[in-house]
């Protein structure tokens, strides 16, 4: 492909030297003798100060990109054709010791998990001061820029995080920290690779109005990669949308996400809940068939295989780039693209009424932990119920209970005393050991993490199969039918039983695990975060294949998630956590529509999604420890809408009005209404 995608006139035009500057970059990989290609003939440029994102789903080369761009390509890498350019200074040209120095003092890379980028063994203190270290910055001076560089992060302890090791911080502190240390060096190009994609919406909140701050401040130029739309509209100036291993298209980020031009494009847009849309209404747009291997060559439209519009022309010869005010595209169709745009999304026919049943019930459900011999109460008297076919949302920040709440549920943590659980009206023992196999059976979970989940030395027929055998209980012929009918329902294939996890993308991973959750006929499935580290298409067909079961055979799902869009479609009724309490507990659109908690339009205002957030309500500090929770109130020490007194020293009642719950001191005609 040619490089007339690349933007140095301004698409960004700009009369000094690009920060960062890709033309005809082509990379491959050497794989069991062969050498793959990965990106083909891509160019793009970012201008001084100027943020660009670079969107498509997972496989499709970001990552690679990123990686090139600072010469940090894996052995089995190279660059095979093309330039890339850091402040004019070419790559190729630079020696080991040049590249080294370039990448300590002028470039920086913010990764997507932070727990992996820190050493466990080391505290922040000795992690940060090495960062500044290499800069020539030794001793007390190096220990005081630490100390100025959490400040600049706005991490309110600076002491206490620096003597820390990373497993006793949160997520959101840690991707702050990693900020940090990306920050010391004053770098004129900030690489971010999925930087808040594990982080709930107030954090995300606040990590990107420092990444935004801190751009305005030194004038860093950011490459920022991300499969969330919203945040990529909001943080950067222009986008480019990657699909196997192309630039489709690329333009200014408003223009484009309003009226894109290719295919691709708006199919993406589409995969996204919308409000208004939900599990029983109508199902999520997804893109059919799968990237094209890495490697493959496709002699016309690398997206011809996918695309609704495609024809003879889109099969055998490459669209040309065409240019529609600053926005570019390669399509042959691109005049014809938005009638995918206006289409309608697929309705649903309601669903057959299930049974009036309640499959769980918890009461009072209670984890106080002993920590260095003081009391941290995770979980404070939770009492929730859960009906055949529905889906109940736990939304809240990291430390809100959320995952205590799952455990306690699943019995692999004790609660205290005076907890109870039923499961289908028969009390469950506390923990696991002790329930019927039945019970057990009853209650299965799909993890966040696939590749955690899943053990990597077997196959997917193992995986699942072993799972028939110790739930169901199953004969090797009866096994092996019902194996064929999970693998159907969860749109898996024959040739997938032979492969290992490590052969699946992530998307089919989770395909995986969720068969092996419905292996034993569950009642409830607990869903922890399953589609956080998906791009927005396998998450809708996650989604989906999550409403059909659910359609089918009327298992009830507690769906845990910090996507409040996701949680939206997904949910019949959500309960707010914070501080291990029940704030709100109602229908989805009750609580998304209101009268509403405080801390709930908290978290509704920071959620990024394209259109732009819009009177984002900022929280004071973060949650506070469990160790030393505030009296009265459990929010009132950050609460923009504290009444006084009597929120600081007398706990408000869950009231009750209808089917909505709400605790709070502030008259439920006073509270808050955030609309659609």
């Amino acid at each position: 492909m040619s490089a007339v995608l690349a933007g140095t006139e301004r698409d960004g035009a700009t009369a000094a030297t690009p920060a960062l500057a890709v033309e005809g970059l082509e990379v491959a990989y050497r794989t069991r003798g062969q050498e793959l290609a990965v990106l083909r003939g891509v160019s793009f440029s970012i201008a001084p100060g100027e943020s660009f994102g670079l969107v498509g789903e997972s496989g499709c080369g970001k990552s690679t990109a990123a990686l090139a761009a600072l010469g940090a390509l894996p052995r089995n890498g190279r660059v095979r054709a093309g330039s890339i350019r850091i402040g004019g200074e070419d790559l190729a040209r630079l020696d080991a010791g040049a590249l080294r120095r370039l990448r300590a003092r002028r470039v920086s890379m913010v990764y997507q998990d932070a727990s992996r980028a820190l050493n466990p063994a080391l505290t922040i203190g000795v992690q940060l001061r090495e960062a500044f270290e290499l800069l020539g910055i030794t001793g007390a001076a190096a220990g005081a820029r630490s100390r100025e560089a959490l400040d600049q992060v706005r991490i309110a302890a600076p002491g206490r995080v620096l003597a820390a090791y990373p497993h006793e911080l949160s997520g959101g502190m840690l991707q702050r920290v990693v900020i940090a240390m990306a920050l010391a060096k004053d770098p004129a190009l900030l690489v971010l690779d999925e930087p808040t994609t594990a982080l709930d919406a107030t954090v995300e909140a606040e990590v990107l109005d420092l990444i935004a701050t801190l751009r305005a401040v030194h004038g860093t130029s950011v490459l920022f990669i991300s499969h969330n739309l919203g945040v990529i509209e909001q943080m950067c100036d222009r986008i480019g949308v990657l699909y196997a291993g192309s630039l489709v298209e690329q333009g200014g980020a408003a223009r484009l996400l309003e009226r894109p031009l290719h295919p691709y494009t708006i199919r993406l847009l589409r995969c996204l809940p919308a409000p208004g849309r939900n599990k029983v209404t109508s199902r999520l747009d997804t893109i059919p068939g799968f990237l094209p291997p890495p490697g493959a060559m496709v002699p016309g439209c690398v997206f011809a295989p996918r695309c609704d519009l495609a024809d003879q022309t889109c099969r055998t010869r490459p669209p040309p780039p065409h240019r529609e005010g600053e926005q570019t595209t390669r399509c042959h169709h691109w005049q014809r693209a938005g009638t995918l745009a206006d289409a309608p999304a697929a309705a649903l026919a309601p669903p057959e009424a299930a049974p009036a049943e309640t499959v769980l019930r918890a009461e009072n459900l209670s984890k106080t932990f002993a920590i260095g011999g003081r009391a941290l109460r995770a979980l404070g008297e939770v009492s929730l119920t859960l009906g055949r076919g529905e889906t109940l949302g736990i939304v809240g920040e990291s430390g809100s209970g959320k995952t205590t709440l799952a455990r306690l549920l699943l019995g692999l943590v004790r609660p205290d005393a005076a907890s109870r659980v039923e499961l289908a009206g028969e009390i469950a023992a506390p923990e696991a050991a002790g329930r019927s196999d039945a019970q057990r059976k009853a209650l299965q979970i799909v993890f966040q993490n696939p590749d955690s989940a899943l053990n990597r030395a077997h196959s997917v027929r193992h995986l699942i199969g072993r799972a028939l055998r110790r739930l169901a209980g199953l004969a090797p012929g009866q096994a092996e039918a019902r194996l064929a009918e999970l693998v159907a329902a969860v749109r898996l294939t024959e040739r997938h039983l032979a492969m290992r996890p490590r052969q699946l993308s992530g998307g089919l991973k989770q395909r995986v695990a969720i068969a092996r959750a419905f292996a034993g006929e569950p009642r409830v499935i607990i869903c922890d975060e399953p589609t956080s580290a998906l791009d927005v298409s396998v998450q809708a067909a996650i989604l989906n294949l999550l409403a059909d079961l659910q359609r089918e055979r009327q298992v009830s799902y507690i769906f845990i998630s910090h996507d409040l869009g996701v949680v939206r479609y997904i949910s019949d009724r959500i309960a707010v956590l914070y501080l291990g309490r029940i704030m709100e507990l109602g229908p989805a659109e009750a609580v998304f529509s209101g009268p509403h908690h405080p801390y709930t339009e908290a978290l509704l205002s920071a959620v990024a999604t394209p259109g732009g957030r819009s009177g984002r309500i900022r929280l004071a500090g973060e949650i506070p420890s469990p160790l030393n929770p505030p009296q009265g109130c459990a929010f009132h020490t950050r609460c923009p809408r504290k009444l006084g007194a009597v929120c600081e020293t007398t706990e408000p009642a869950l009231e009750t009005i209808g089917d909505h719950a709400i605790r709070c001191h502030i008259p439920r005609d006073a509270l808050g209404r955030r609309g659609a």
